[in-house]
């Protein structure tokens, strides 16, 4: 049962909310809620926390206590002694490198985990709002697939019906219905494209999704607010949760380098005791009771002198662990610089790529419109058609994918420029305003 405190508020939203989504919002929502990955990332980021407590109690006074009951017999003697024995220790670390730099380093991983769970929370709209465009290009994708097959299926049954009247060769039949097969052959693996995207989409959920919010055939993109490339760039290096999380890593690995180092150097410690022994004997007759208390104080210098070399093996591992950390910044650096470019760039030739789809969607229904009418006048053959009715089918396609990659690369822009939350979400799921009527998912 995936319930979360981050989340919590979700949680108590949907409790009386239906079982299906309605648009991307609320799908969004039901992932924060099930999602496992999140779900993984809440926990490790719990873990570094609790490691920051356990780093933080070896500066702390340690408290132990003991205490202990024996008898002995002295066969020789007859006797018999009894003796009952407790004591309190208090020890409190004056000086130690050591475990000072192990707890500034603990602070770093575990601010390092917050933000890897701030890129977790980015990384959850991503991956969900992909999902959902999937289901949305797969759903424009078999309604073309439909259209074809039934207008290919028309081509097909006009050729014959020609041909028995010698009006049409036998090649046209042949062709029309390589196409129409072809056409069946495309609807039913558009269809099969739908399912596994519904499955995709329910696997981050954890629940079946149904109704869904698409875009209008009007759709204009345009560019966000934000400045150019450049600004946007700046932007990602300041702000991006994965980078920061890089950054506090590294600091991390450098008080690595000082707790290993440290291994070298004397140590300080307090130490405060306190003792009660009470001791019976008892010979035939009589008895004698025996009482020692006392307490004692002291301050212990340990110097490490030899370690069989484990000590200077350690210091080793962690600057290597350190050298790691800072090649992985750098990495994750560039990489962050040149997926921002690349998103404003892709967001930038999307605008364009739209429009031009969307002119290439009209010419083609133009096209296939004009050679129907050419078909029934004699001035075109059914290859033709079957030319422009696939180039129409291909054009939708496009069109579609165009729309839909614009929100994406908007979504991975503003991922990597660490601007990405519940109100891109928000904004993005206005632009829905077409309800789907969708055939819903099967059940395996």
């Amino acid at each position: 049962m995936l319930r979360r405190p981050l989340v919590l508020s979700l949680a108590l939203a949907l409790a009386s909310a239906p079982v299906f989504a309605e648009d991307l919002m609320q799908t969004y929502e039901l992932a924060r809620v099930n999602d496992p990955q999140l779900s993984i990332a809440e926990s490790r980021r719990l873990n570094s926390q609790e490691d920051v407590v356990v780093a933080r109690a070896g500066l702390l006074p340690q408290i132990d206590g003991t205490a202990r009951l024996g008898r002995s017999h002295d066969a020789g003697t007859t006797g018999t002694s009894r003796s009952r024995n407790y004591s309190a220790t208090l020890s409190q670390s004056v000086f130690d490198l050591g475990t000072i730099s192990n707890l500034r380093a603990q602070r770093d991983f575990a601010a390092a985990a917050d933000y890897d769970l701030e890129a977790a929370g980015d990384e959850l709209i991503s991956r969900t709002a992909n999902a959902y465009f999937d289901v949305l290009v797969a759903l424009e994708t078999l309604t073309a697939a439909e259209a074809a097959e039934a207008a290919f299926q028309k081509q097909f049954d006009y050729a014959d019906r020609r041909l028995e009247v010698g009006l049409a060769p036998i090649t046209d039949v042949h062709e029309a219905r390589a196409q129409y097969d072809g056409a069946r052959a495309n609807t039913i693996l558009a269809r099969n494209a739908l399912q596994d995207a519904y499955q995709a989409l329910a696997e981050i959920t954890g629940t079946p999704i149904n109704a869904l919010r698409a875009l209008p055939e009007d759709f204009r993109p345009e560019l966000p607010a934000g400045g150019d490339a450049e600004a946007w760039v700046q932007r990602a290096l300041d702000s991006n949760p994965s980078l920061q999380a890089s950054q506090y890593a590294v600091q991390g690995a450098e008080h690595g380098v000082t707790t290993a180092r440290a291994g070298h150097l004397p140590s300080l410690g307090l130490g405060v005791t306190y003792n009660n022994n009470t001791g019976w004997y008892s010979p035939s007759p009589g008895s004698v009771a025996v009482t020692d208390e006392g307490h004692s104080i002291g301050l212990t210098l340990t110097v490490p002198i030899f370690s069989g070399g484990a000590t200077q093996a350690r210091v080793r591992q962690a600057i290597n662990s350190r050298d790691i950390a800072q090649d992985q910044l750098e990495q994750n650096r560039r990489a962050i610089e040149r997926n921002t470019r690349y998103a404003y760039q892709a967001l930038v030739a999307g605008i364009s790529e739209v429009e031009a789809r969307r002119l290439a969607l009209v010419s083609a229904q133009s096209a296939y419109d004009a050679s129907q009418v050419g078909l029934e006048v004699g001035t075109r053959t059914v290859i033709d058609v079957l030319i422009n009715q696939q180039n129409l089918f291909s054009a939708r396609q496009a069109y579609a994918s165009a729309r839909y990659n614009y929100l994406r690369n908007r979504l991975l822009l503003e991922q990597a420029a660490g601007t990405l939350d519940a109100t891109t979400v928000q904004d993005i799921n206005r632009l829905l305003t077409i309800d789907t009527t969708a055939p819903a998912p099967q059940q395996q």
